[in-house]
């Protein structure tokens, strides 16, 4: 297979600006943009709407979702958010009083909140995992779970990695060691599905939550969830008649729809990123980050400036000795350079749409304070 070359013509990023934050946000490529703009359109006029049209893109993106994660198409829920989709998982999880549900420290809120609040009301805890000084997120996990004395664990949810810096939570080794102990495994997979390989028959999670937004190329407040088929007979978050036929709930996990599904505008825009990504393929995806990653954690140890020993892709955590300069990521933003700052690292993470050049310029800019 030929290396994916740089798509930024895809998109409408002017010259000048180097986007190098798709984990908090990505841009919408051309296509999304078009395809947004012909739903505001269609609303303007809603008497010429044809109602069956949202129906078939309903699930032609449940399948194109389907195909990125291994799945079928009547796993997937569409959702409005990360937290939608954890919550529902934590509405739907068995979890037992004295119990244990693991997460990670510093995790995302997304992938906490709705764990505490679950925990209160049955009677369990909420651990969290520290970062372990070796990055190894697998190894402290699976001692946490094999912890002599410790409650069972009837939850641990989790990433692929951590989103603060890109260190790898190696989700191959851990679901095993879940599975042997009869714990739920509930991933947050935002950082991580459109460039990571999350084939869900190999992990056989309990349920999978993801946005449109990051990797995936599409717009904010969409998301979707992968159930799992024996998680496909619980409570949905919502009660609408979208997700009924004659009463009774339709088939796999579509009683987990949010109502309104069919939205004009962020349904084709979340299509078009969905038909880019599965184009491209994950593969593709993930060895062109890889090489920009790779470049820019060269860079930076040239500069002293440190990364985690093992990292995903598409996602690399600067770790200052001192801490990040005062005002650097201000700096940056009046130079074109968009990153962010999370945890305390330097978080930088490039899509298809950055090149080699763009990885210069920033190495320059760290380089000149």
């Amino acid at each position: 297979m030929s290396a994916l070359s740089c798509q930024r013509a895809m998109f409408d990023i002017p010259a000048g600006v180097t986007y190098l934050n798709a984990a908090a946000m990505s841009p919408i490529p051309k296509a999304g943009r078009l395809a947004g703009e012909a739903g505001v359109f269609a609303k303007v006029q809603p008497w010429a709407i044809d109602r069956n049209e949202g129906l078939v893109r309903t699930e032609r993106v449940r399948g194109l979702v389907a195909g990125l994660i291994g799945a079928a198409a009547d796993d997937i829920a569409l959702t409005g958010a990360t937290s939608y989709g954890v919550s529902t998982a934590a509405l739907n999880v068995p979890v037992a009083a004295g119990s244990r549900i693991l997460v990670l420290a510093g995790e995302h809120p997304s992938q906490v909140l709705p764990w505490r609040e679950r925990a209160t009301w049955a009677g369990a805890v909420v651990e969290e995992i520290a970062r372990p000084g070796d990055d190894d997120w697998a190894a402290a996990i699976i001692a946490a779970v094999r912890r002599e004395g410790a409650g069972p664990v009837a939850v641990a949810a989790l990433s692929p990695s951590h989103w603060t810096d890109g260190s790898v939570v190696d989700l191959d080794l851990i679901a095993p060691v879940l599975r042997e102990v009869g714990a739920a495994l509930v991933i947050d997979a935002t950082q991580g599905v459109g460039v990571l390989d999350l084939d869900v028959g190999r992990l056989r999670p309990d349920f999978m939550a993801f946005p449109t937004y990051k990797w995936i190329l599409g717009p904010y407040s969409f998301g979707f969830l992968y159930v799992a088929p024996w998680r496909q007979d619980g409570v949905p978050l919502e009660q609408h008649e979208n997700s009924r036929v004659k009463g009774a709930f339709m088939p796999g996990a579509r009683r987990y729809d949010l109502g309104e599904r069919n939205n004009l505008i962020l349904l084709p825009i979340a299509e078009a990123g969905l038909e880019l990504v599965s184009g491209w393929g994950v593969t593709a995806i993930a060895a062109r980050c890889r090489m920009l990653t790779d470049r820019i954690a060269a860079g930076a140890a040239g500069l002293g400036i440190g990364t985690a020993a093992n990292r995903v892709p598409h996602a690399v955590g600067l770790r200052f000795a001192g801490g990040i300069p005062a005002g650097l990521l201000d700096r940056l933003a009046a130079q074109g350079i968009y990153v962010a700052e999370r945890g305390g690292f330097l978080r930088v993470s490039p899509h298809v749409y950055n090149d080699a050049a763009d990885v210069d310029r920033l190495l320059t800019a760290l380089g000149a304070g």
